[in-house]
């Protein structure tokens, strides 16, 4: 016997089922550093892998406008003080994404970035977030 189904009753699972398979795909356990502002953007940094490890991290910087839009017309660069020496971030695109792999000691508490848009230029401080 064929049962026909419905093709509303065949979207409403497959939208349950995705739902439910979500979560599964997302870092619960990674650690969030808080984002912090500048101008009109938030600026966000994520570190690959997560959690933090003593060696070689990349980190991600995520700059959005209030909208939700990129903030892609920036220089960034990270640095482990304010002094420097600074390394420059590579723009992923338009994407606000601006990407760069930094060693990391065990000892270390914070990594700085520095933004530069136009003539205007800062330092932000983020904290880092190792693992209990």
């Amino acid at each position: 016997m064929i049962v026909r189904i419905n093709s509303n009753v065949y979207r409403l699972v497959l939208l349950l089922l995705l739902t439910l398979l979500l979560p599964a795909c997302s870092d619960v356990d990674m650690p969030q550093m808080p984002s912090q502002q500048w101008q009109e953007l938030d600026i966000a940094l994520q570190s690959r892998p997560s959690p933090l490890q003593t060696g070689m991290n990349e980190f991600w910087i995520i700059a959005t406008n209030p909208r939700g839009l990129p903030g892609d017309d920036m220089v960034v660069s990270l640095g482990k003080s304010r002094n420097g020496p600074w390394s420059q971030a590579i723009q992923d695109g338009h994407s606000g994404v601006y990407r760069r792999a930094v060693r990391i000691s065990a000892g270390q508490y914070s990594v700085m970035l520095q933004l530069r848009r136009g003539r205007d230029q800062t330092v932000l401080e983020f904290p880092l977030l190792w693992p209990k």
